[in-house]
C-alpha cells in the first residue's frame, strides 16, 4: 500500500499527498490511471492531480474538492488503481514426500519441526564425538598415570604389535586407547600437556552430561533454537523496509461511500430512485413547489423517504414480505427522471409493492428495546421485536402473517414507551399507548388497532412523542396541525374521534405525521410536484377545524404522499431568498 499524508489547504479543502508506492509499480503509469478515472467521473472527489516528485522523492499530490473526506477518497484509489497491491503467493511445499500448500502458520510449524530434528540430529552426533573423544583421552589418562610402567613396557617390548597387545593385558585398554598411547609424542609426557589432557577429559566430560540433558529435554532444544534464530537476527538483521499496519483483508462498499443525505421517493408503478436532499428547496405555506419527478400519464410518487447514503432500508411490501438494502445501492437519479423500477432491486411477485421503508442507521448494533410496528389498511396492528429484522436476507422474508383483502399499509420502529396515532381515510383517528399491543413474533397476524365503517381504511400512522403536533393533509393540499393534548388516549379497538373533516373541499385523508416548528414536511403530488415546507410556518388549530391550504393543486392533481426531512438540513441562502420574496 502506498504512503501518503493530508495536507490543509487552508478554506480550499484538504489534499492527498502519495509519498511512497508499491513496489514495482511505475509512478507515471499510476498518476495516469488516477488522471483517467478522474475524465471518466468514475473518481469526481479530486480536484486536481499533479506530479511533484523530484530527486529527493515522490511527491503525488491530489487536490479534493471542499468537504471531501479523504479516507473515502484513498479507500476509493486502493481499490480501482495500483495505489495499494496485493503480491500473490502460493506456499506449495513437499511434507512427507508429497507435494501440499500451507498457509504462514503452518509453514512456520513445519520449520520448526525440522529446526527440532536438525537440533536432535547435531546434539546425537556431538555426543557420539565427544564420547569418543573421552574414551581416548580416558586412555591417556590412564598411561600418564602409570607413565614409568608405560614407557617400560614399551621399552620392553620386541615390537609395536606386541607393545599394543601388553598395553591391552596390563591397563585394560581398548585399542584405539592403546594405539592412541603408542602414537603420543614424548612431548605430551611433559607436565603440561599432562595437566591440558586432564583438563580435556574433565570438560568432555561435562559436554557429554549436557548433550545427553538436550537430548532429554525439549525446553532446552526450543531454547537452543530460540538463541540461534536471535544470533542470525543480531547478525543479520536490519531495519524493515516497508510498513506493517492493521487493515482489513477487503475494502468494504461502506468503505467507498460519502455519508449523505438523499431523497429516496417510490412511485405508484413501482420505479424507485435517490438524489441528494439540497436538491429540493423549502418554500412558505401555499407556494408552488418544484418537481420531484416527471411521472407518466398512469403513474405518480406514493412514497418519499430521507435517510444517510449508509443507512440500512428495510423495505415492507403491502403483500407483508421484507426487503433488506443499503441507501447506496438504490439507483441514483436526477430530480426529474423517473428512476429504477423496484422489480430491478427486489424480487417482488406480481402486484407486490413497496408499502414502507424503515431507515436503520446501524442495524447490526440496533438496540434489542426497540419493536417494529406494522399496521394494515384493515387496522390491524402488530409489534415486533427488531432483534427479528438483524439477520438480513437479500431474497426476503415475510414479516407478519397477512389476512385476506388486507395489506401493509406502513411500518414504524418504536422504543416501548411510544403512543400510536391511526387516522383514516374518512378522518378518524384513534390514539392510544403502545403497551396496548403485545410484543408478537416475526410471523404473528397482530390485534385490532381500530374499529373501520364501511368503505374506510387506515391511511396512515405516527409514533408520537409528548411534545408534539399532529399534521394531518388531505388529497386536494388542505391540512392542519393540532396538539395531541386534542386526542384523548384511548384503548386500542375503539372507532376513535375526527382528526379532520374530509369535507368536499378538502377530500380524504392522505396521511399523518407528528412535527413540530423545527420540522420541515415534503408534500408530493401525482403530477410529481414536491413542496418542501417549514412547520414554523403552520400554526396550531384545533381538532374540529376543516385546516388550511398547504399546496397550490392544478386541476386534477391530488397529494398523495407525504414524509418528514432531517432537521440537520439547514435553509441555504437560496431558500431563504425564497421566503422573503414571498413576504
Amino acid at each position: 500500500r502506498s504512503t501518503s499524508h493530508i495536507e490543509e489547504r487552508g478554506k480550499n479543502g484538504e489534499s492527498i499527498v502519495i509519498t511512497e508506492i508499491p513496489y514495482q509499480q511505475n509512478k507515471a503509469t499510476l498518476v495516469e490511471k488516477i488522471a483517467l478515472l478522474m475524465k471518466e467521473k468514475r473518481v469526481t472527489s479530486i480536484a486536481e492531480i499533479r506530479d511533484e516528485s523530484d530527486r529527493q522523492g515522490v511527491r503525488i499530490v491530489l487536490d479534493l474538492k471542499k468537504d471531501e473526506i479523504p479516507d473515502i477518497v484513498l479507500n476509493q484509489l486502493y481499490k480501482m488503481t495500483p495505489l495499494q497491491k496485493s503480491f500473490g503467493i502460493i506456499l506449495l511445499c513437499i511434507v512427507n514426500n508429497k507435494p501440499e500448500i500451507l498457509n504462514l502458520k503452518q509453514v512456520l510449524e513445519h520449520f520448526l519441526v525440522h529446526r527440532r530434528t536438525v537440533v536432535y540430529r547435531r546434539t546425537a552426533y556431538e555426543l557420539r564425538k565427544a564420547e569418543e573423544k573421552a574414551h581416548i583421552l580416558e586412555g591417556l589418562k590412564i598411561a600418564i598415570n602409570n607413565l614409568d610402567a608405560v614407557v617400560e613396557l614399551i621399552r620392553a617390548s620386541a615390537n609395536p604389535a606386541e607393545a599394543k597387545a601388553e598395553l591391552i593385558r596390563r591397563f585394560e585398554l581398548s585399542e584405539i586407547q592403546a594405539q592412541t598411547i603408542l602414537d603420543m609424542r614424548l612431548q605430551r609426557l611433559t607436565g603440561l600437556e599432562r595437566d591440558k589432557i586432564i583438563s580435556d577429559y574433565n570438560d568432555i566430560v561435562e559436554k557429554i552430561a549436557w548433550l545427553k540433558q538436550v537430548l532429554s529435554d525439549d525446553n532446552l532444544v526450543v531454547q537452543i533454537i530460540r538463541k540461534e534464530f536471535e544470533q542470525i537476527r543480531d547478525e543479520y538483521g536490519d531495519e524493515r523496509r516497508t510498513e506493517i499496519i492493521d487493515a482489513p483483508d477487503d475494502i468494504l462498499p461502506e468503505d467507498l461511500i460519502i455519508p449523505e443525505e438523499m431523497v429516496v421517493t417510490v412511485s405508484h408503478t413501482g420505479y424507485i430512485k435517490r438524489n441528494p436532499l439540497n436538491l429540493y428547496r423549502a418554500q412558505k405555506r401555499g407556494g408552488k413547489g418544484v418537481k420531484g419527478m416527471v411521472t407518466l400519464e398512469d403513474d405518480f410518487v406514493t412514497n418519499l423517504y430521507t435517510a444517510s447514503t449508509l443507512d440500512t432500508f428495510i423495505f415492507f411490501t403491502n403483500t407483508a414480505r421484507v426487503f433488506w438494502r443499503k441507501v447506496y445501492e438504490l439507483p441514483m437519479a436526477g430530480r426529474t427522471a423517473r428512476g429504477k423500477a423496484v422489480v430491478n432491486l427486489l424480487e417482488l411477485g406480481e402486484k407486490e409493492k413497496v408499502a414502507a421503508i424503515l431507515s436503520v442507521a446501524d442495524l447490526a448494533n440496533v438496540d434489542d428495546s426497540q419493536t417494529v410496528l406494522t399496521v394494515t389498511k384493515l387496522g390491524r396492528v402488530k409489534k415486533t421485536s427488531i432483534k427479528e429484522y438483524k439477520k438480513p436476507l437479500r431474497k426476503g422474508k415475510f414479516g407478519l402473517t397477512i389476512k385476506e383483502n388486507d395489506e401493509i399499509l406502513t411500518a414504524a420502529i418504536t422504543t416501548g414507551d411510544d403512543e400510536i396515532f391511526l387516522v383514516t381515510k374518512k378522518g378518524l383517528s384513534i390514539h392510544f399507548h403502545e403497551s396496548d399491543v403485545r410484543t408478537m413474533g416475526r410471523l404473528a397476524s397482530g390485534v385490532k388497532g381500530i374499529t373501520l365503517g364501511e368503505g374506510d381504511e387506515v391511511v396512515g400512522v405516527s409514533v408520537l412523542k409528548s411534545d408534539d403536533s399532529i399534521l394531518t393533509v388531505t388529497e386536494n393540499g388542505y391540512g392542519k396541525r393540532t396538539a395531541v393534548s386534542e386526542y384523548k388516549l384511548q384503548n386500542r379497538g375503539g372507532k376513535g374521534v375526527f382528526a379532520i373533516k374530509t369535507s368536499e373541499r378538502n377530500g380524504d385523508v392522505v396521511g399523518v405525521l407528528p412535527v413540530d416548528d423545527d420540522d420541515q414536511v415534503m408534500l408530493v403530488a401525482n403530477s410529481g410536484k414536491v413542496i418542501r415546507m417549514s412547520m414554523d410556518n403552520v400554526r396550531i388549530i384545533g381538532r374540529n377545524t376543516q385546516g388550511v391550504r398547504l399546496i397550490n393543486l392544478e386541476e386534477n392533481e391530488k397529494v398523495v404522499g407525504m414524509s418528514m426531512l432531517a432537521r440537520e438540513e439547514e435553509v441555504s441562502e437560496e431558500e431563504e431568498d425564497v421566503a422573503s420574496t414571498e413576504d
